[in-house]
């Protein structure tokens, strides 16, 4: 468990630092746009009340706490199969997934919805959403969590 707590409170805190910095300290809350690397890194201020790509944002109180008890099932579900299996990569991939996670209800928690900031777009397409460091961890724990499962380890 110590590899899973570890790699939790690292993607919690690299998302939290990051929501921070750019959020706060650059002031993107009130800039709302700011060109780092245009347009491959782009910094574009949202607030995503729903799921991915605004989905359920017409019901904010609602979906609010729909979603924060939604993510922490998961969440237990998610640590529960890892523990199951036991492999310290598998414990990683769902501490990851988990710290993001646990990032995202952090800001439903503290602002009512979540702070997406990274915009990147490449090769002549226009990318029109933004997202965080804790859907990168989300993302990449439960492709992990996927590839590296033991079908005879989960049973």
């Amino acid at each position: 468990m110590r590899a899973f707590a570890l790699a939790a409170l690292v993607m919690f805190a690299l998302d939290q630092g990051s929501k921070w910095a750019v959020v706060h300290w650059l002031g993107l809350k009130h800039r709302l746009a700011i060109d780092v690397l245009p347009p491959l890194l782009n910094f574009r201020m949202g607030w995503n009340d729903g799921i991915n790509f605004g989905l359920l944002s017409g019901h904010p109180a609602a979906a609010r706490w729909l979603l924060i008890a939604l993510a922490l099932a998961i969440c237990a579900w998610v640590t529960w199969f890892a523990r199951r299996d036991g492999r310290p990569r598998m414990m990683i991939a769902a501490g990851v997934l988990v710290g993001g996670a646990l990032g995202n209800v952090a800001d439903r928690l503290v602002y009512g919805a979540v702070a997406d900031f990274l915009n990147m777009s490449c090769c002549g397409i226009t990318n029109p959403f933004a997202f965080n460091i804790a859907d990168i961890g989300v993302f990449a724990g439960a492709i992990a969590l996927v590839l590296w499962s033991d079908p005879e380890k989960t049973r």
